[in-house]
């Protein structure tokens, strides 16, 4: 059971803040989910929206009563609640917190196996700590707290001592309920190794989490429904070559044309979605043939817009971003991707940080993750340039239009304001095929 209330002093919302690209809630319940021992995973929350979240990662929500979701509520009354209404009973609860957000499933399965097996009436994650600890009496002075300040020995030569981590605390069942507290009768620990005992309780917990999280998780697999990308900073290097007339071309990596080809072919849909409005990206959008949203000032509307319209669930949706207008978009899907060279607060963000720089490979990265149908060859279709030339929102007539396509040059080009609006082009349309059957 996860204990987790829409209200936080600290953190507004702390249980669906993310980290790596996942809620905190999400995290728990992936990790208790991922234990073979757990049978049943319930989360207890007052909060509409952390009760989504919980259904959206799998898990049961128990919806708890005001008078137990206050500040002052302990989480012992919300599991007990909770135990009364599943309908069942269990020799063994696991309570597990959203606030830790590395817990190892092995490490909960070894102590259900504790509990199950008689060894112990609740088990605890903690972690061995060699600190001195020290408290202020009333009269301002320090005085040493578990050892003798006059005696200083070495880390080798001291009993070990444990700090509660906050993680899990696995219980047994009739016992919780008698004594209507987490620890009673023998309590063991188990030990959990530092990188598992960080928590959080405010923003700078928080940040340094995502800075971990960031640096040590990487996917192997990116298992998505559709990918969505940024152009700028993510198809190129940020960079533009300017002439002496205003003229603009931008670079993109060849390599990462054939990595959109195989998702496009598989019938996976594709997006670029750009805050800019510039030929140059409906003419790679089409090369691609990929749809393409330009002029987004708000992209998380746009692509909550496009999600639902494609009948998408927004978990399984990938988005590859490099710059701080990219965080609202983070928020809107499962899994936000980040260029290696992306600004700081988008790595911290991401769920997913790559290893190449935008226009160097990112795009081609990213699809390589994303698992397809072997059998998904789908034909392209040749599409003729002046069709969609015949429909230019931009007005481009007179430009290079071959040289925008293939040399990526980007004419001097001044909106209307009857254009500000975003423009979504369906370059994609002909090629979907049904998402259920080559995923």
């Amino acid at each position: 059971m996860i204990p987790a209330r829409g209200g936080s002093k600290g953190i507004p919302l702390k249980n669906l803040q993310k980290v790596a690209g996942i809620s905190l809630l999400a995290r728990a319940i992936n990790a208790a989910r991922s234990t073979p021992s757990i049978d049943r995973v319930v989360v207890s929350t007052d909060h509409e929206g952390i009760a989504a979240e919980a259904i959206r990662s799998g898990a049961e929500v128990s919806h708890r009563p005001a008078d137990i979701a206050g500040d002052t509520a302990t989480s012992e009354s919300a599991l007990i609640y909770t135990l009364a209404s599943l309908g069942e009973e269990f020799d063994t609860t696991v309570f597990m917190q959203c606030t830790s957000p590395f817990i190892d499933s092995a490490s909960i399965d070894n102590a259900v196996a504790t509990v199950r097996d008689g060894d112990a009436d609740v088990v605890f994650s903690a972690v061995e700590d060699h600190s001195f600890l020290w408290r202020l009496d009333d009269g301002a002075t320090a005085v040493a707290v578990g050892h003798e300040a006059s005696f200083r020995p070495r880390r080798q030569d001291r009993a070990k001592h444990y700090n509660e981590t906050g993680a899990f605390y696995v219980m047994r069942t009739d016992g919780l309920l008698e004594h209507e507290h987490r620890f009673f009768g023998r309590v063991a620990i188990e030990e959990v190794p530092p990188e598992h005992a960080r928590e959080i309780d405010d923003m700078s917990d928080l940040s340094l989490v995502r800075a971990i999280a960031s640096t040590q998780e990487t996917a192997q697999v990116i298992d998505v429904d559709a990918l969505v990308t940024d152009f700028d900073g993510v198809h190129t290097d940020d960079g533009a070559y300017v002439d002496e007339d205003g003229n603009e071309q931008v670079r993109i990596h060849r390599g990462d044309g054939m990595g959109v080809s195989r998702l496009v072919r598989s019938g996976l849909p594709v997006m670029i979605l750009s805050k800019e409005r510039n030929p140059v990206v409906t003419r790679r959008a089409e090369k691609l043939h990929v749809d393409v949203t330009q002029g987004a000032d708000n992209k998380s509307q746009v692509l909550r817009s496009w999600i639902d319209d494609q009948g998408l669930d927004p978990a399984r949706v990938a988005y590859v971003g490099n710059d701080i207008n990219d965080l609202e978009a983070f928020d809107v899907v499962g899994w936000p991707i980040a260029v290696a060279d992306a600004h700081p607060k988008v790595l911290a963000a991401a769920r997913v940080v790559l290893d190449r720089p935008g226009g160097k490979g990112a795009v081609r990265e990213v699809c390589d993750l994303i698992p397809v149908s072997n059998q998904a060859t789908q034909q392209l279709p040749t599409r003729a340039l002046a069709s969609v030339l015949g429909s230019d929102p931009f007005g481009s007539a007179g430009h290079n239009e071959g040289a925008a396509a293939d040399a990526h040059q980007t004419p001097t080009y001044r909106p209307s304001i009857p254009q500000q609006q975003p423009l979504l082009t369906n370059h994609a349309e002909g090629l979907r095929t049904n998402r259920k059957q080559v995923s």
